[in-house]
């Protein structure tokens, strides 16, 4: 799992996204592009596999799990803190 510290978006990167010339709407799926792609490797490393060979029903089982995680341990027992 992911160390309680761990952050999906650094400040630095969101500074760079800041300074793109993108839209508005093109900066937000910018960072949420980078975050998902370290969501995924969080995901691909817990199931042992390469990004490419994750399936649907993997990361929503994943997902799952952490929900659960969270309901059952407390939020620092989730890799998600939201």
């Amino acid at each position: 799992m992911t160390p309680p510290a761990a952050q999906f978006l650094t400040h630095e990167e969101s500074a760079q996204v800041d300074a793109a010339l993108l839209s508005s709407p093109e900066k937000f799926l910018t960072r949420l592009t980078i975050s998902s792609l370290r969501l995924l490797t969080q995901i691909a490393g817990d199931y042992g596999v390469a990004i490419a060979d994750l399936t649907p029903d993997q990361i929503i089982a994943w997902f799952e799990q952490d929900s659960k995680n969270r309901r059952e341990q407390g939020i620092d027992a989730a890799v998600l803190k939201w």
